[in-house]
């Protein structure tokens, strides 16, 4: 393969190599991709060599020595000694030419025997290096760490972690982002790359939600299982033993899925009930003198580890943004996924550079279109099972609240302010709580922050929301209990006029077609939409929400017109009205003078009986329509 050789005694990874590798591409400031388009080699190859997979072709070795002579990547002085020691680690099948170096570094002279000493003891890791800790080489337990075979860009992230782990000795790192974003491939490769820089190494993942002892004594049993068997059984004393072994020795702990052992919905970030050990350990290892770090991965940062990070604290955090469209294209190609840069660009900008969601959409693109981009775009379908699965796991754990607010923000379909959602909300909930939950789909990666403190969607979120919106709705009509069909309206009268086309064609009329599926023709359809009109004329106003408005919008897309209804006793939010056909519809005159030429009205009040106005009657030319309120 290009631009590799294969390590003669290969065993394990060579840390010591690949620690060199990653520090002199540092120092070059090159990124990985950068780096091998300099060398004419692939980006896998500058990814293994880092990762002390593979070493280097004796011509590569030598175009990289050259280059790092030229940026000045070695130590001023001790260029020729640092040369020296790279080749012996790099374990090239032949020697150092020295004539050749002697034509670049004029000053290098020969090797000293002692230096070709003690080069030739930087080898690989014994066989039984994993077995018993050997001076010079971690011991690693990474049983279920995931095998990260592709790696895309991540340069700048990669060496930013580097630099908090190992020069900073960070005691807490988080890296977070929303599924499938990338972070347990981020920590796998930190993790290969800072192994040299210490004694032990542990990865666990957090996803089974273990007991807070069982994960003590999990890592216990690898840093100090004699002690741990002469330990109290107590959660406090297995703590002070960790705390212990992380002072006495230099551990790095790689907890991946944090957010499993977080609490759901508005309390997201703090952690479960019962699991109050486990923050206070968490504390106790943000807040200890020690020289190990705790490297962990999370959709969001624990409340926890709030007040205590910080630019220059030893506990940071690291947000991962969306790949880079270059690496995103490259993604694509490596999957298949075949065409024009700008067809490519439109793909990547629709899954947010996510990519997970970009290796699911590739291969099917793949799959299904034999790889032509061009003809999955014009088919329109964006969410496959795949990249529902990544958000339904993350939907399904937010608030009642929180989820609420997502699906408005896919029903609206714009950069929306925060007095707009309050607004919209029924029932109403204060402004604080509204800021609070947006804040915490901010930190999960669901939200997108715009210009004058609006909030909108990626693409992909929208489209999954819309969908699951369309499956919530059509089973509480079939079912007759409306509880979400209260609460979101399907096409707003005070939209524009095209995003609320926009609502109609991805809203109205999938739930439609949904209630035909599961209900037969348009009349049991409609016996259905009637029942649950007069389901909510028995109830208060108040509680009725945009379930009338709802119930009427779909039955003119059904009917195509609002004729024989009765409509009095109906609280009509958000109903768009303008054309509607309302002959010989109980109300539908009222209705219909109040909505005047742009189709929608606020504040009226029926009286007892449905047939007059009560008192108080407001009306206005732009709203929504609200009988009953």
């Amino acid at each position: 393969m290009k631009g590799y050789s294969i390590p003669a005694r290969y065993r394990e990874r060579d840390y010591a190599f690949g620690q060199l590798m990653l520090t002199l591409r540092t120092k070059l400031e090159l990124t990985q991709t950068e780096l091998a388009e300099v060398l004419g080699v692939g980006h896998r190859a500058v990814i293994d060599w880092e990762g002390g997979l593979t070493y280097p072709t004796t011509d590569h070795l030598k175009q990289f020595v050259v280059l790092a002579i030229q940026r000045q990547a070695f130590p001023a002085g001790r260029e020729a000694e640092e040369i020296r020691a790279l080749w012996q680690a790099s374990h090239q099948k032949v020697l150092l030419d020295e004539m050749w170096l002697g034509r670049l570094l004029p000053d290098a002279g020969s090797a000293p025997a002692s230096k070709r000493v003690e080069e030739i003891a930087v080898t690989t890791p014994p066989p039984d290096a994993l077995a018993s800790h050997s001076e010079g080489w971690p011991r690693v337990d990474w049983s279920d760490a995931p095998d990260v075979a592709s790696f895309y860009g991540r340069a700048w992230e990669l060496d930013l972690l580097w630099e908090w782990v190992v020069q900073e000795r960070c005691r807490v790192v988080s890296v977070l982002g929303q599924g499938g974003i990338g972070k347990s491939a981020l920590a796998t490769q930190v993790m290969h790359h800072v192994a040299q820089d210490f004694e032990v190494i542990i990865w666990r993942s957090l996803r089974d939600v273990p007991s807070c002892e069982a994960l003590l004594d999990d890592c216990l049993q690898v840093l100090a299982p004699q002690a741990l068997s002469d330990a109290s059984s107590s959660l406090e004393s297995r703590q002070n033993l960790l705390l212990d072994c992380l002072r006495s020795r230099r551990v790095l702990l790689v907890y991946d899925n944090l957010e499993s052992f977080l609490q759901e919905g508005k309390d997201s970030g703090r952690v479960r009930v019962g699991y109050e050990g486990f923050a206070r350990l968490l504390r106790r290892v943000a807040e200890t003198e020690h020289q190990s770090c705790w490297l962990l991965t999370s959709r969001f940062l624990p409340a926890d580890l709030l007040p205590l990070e910080g630019n220059h604290s030893p506990v940071r955090t690291l947000r991962l943004a969306q790949l880079d469209a270059r690496t995103c294209q490259r993604l694509l190609a490596e999957k298949g996924a075949a065409g024009s840069t700008a067809e490519q660009l439109r793909l990547i900008e629709v899954y947010a550079g996510n990519p997970l969601a970009l290796k699911i959409v590739a291969q099917t693109i793949s799959d299904l279109f034999s790889g032509d981009l061009d003809r999955f775009l014009e088919e329109g379908e964006l969410i496959f099972n795949g990249v529902r699965l990544v958000l339904r796991q993350q939907v399904g754990r937010l608030s009642p609240l929180e989820h609420l607010l997502l699906t408005w923000l896919a029903v609206l379909r714009e950069w929306t302010k925060l007095d707009t959602l309050v607004q919209v909300l029924q029932p109403r909930v204060l402004r604080s709580q509204v800021l609070e939950a947006l804040e915490a789909l901010s930190r999960r990666s669901l939200l997108e922050r715009g210009q004058q403190a609006s909030f909108g969607l990626q693409s992909v979120v929208m489209e999954y929301l819309t969908d699951e919106l369309g499956e919530r709705l059509s089973q509480e009509i079939v079912l007759g209990d409306p509880q979400h069909l209260r609460q979101v309206a399907l096409a707003q009268a005070q939209a524009k006029n095209y995003v609320r086309e926009t609502q109609v064609r991805l809203l109205v009329f999938p739930l439609i077609r949904r209630l035909r599926a599961e209900l037969g023709a348009n009349a049991q359809v409609e016996a259905h939409l009637q029942r649950l009109l007069s389901q909510f004329r028995s109830q208060d106003a108040a509680t009725q929400g945009y379930g009338p408005a709802n119930v009427i919008t779909l039955l003119k897309a059904l009917r195509g017109h609002l004729r024989f209804l009765d409509l009095s006793r109906l609280s009509i939010r958000g109903a768009y009205l303008q054309g509607a056909e309302l002959q010989d519809a109980r109300g539908g005159r009222l209705l219909q003078r109040l909505a005047g030429h742009h189709g929608a009205v606020i504040g009226v009040a029926w009286s007892p009986d449905g047939t007059q106005l009560a008192s108080g009657v407001t009306a206005r030319a732009a709203g929504s329509c609200s009988c009953g309120m």
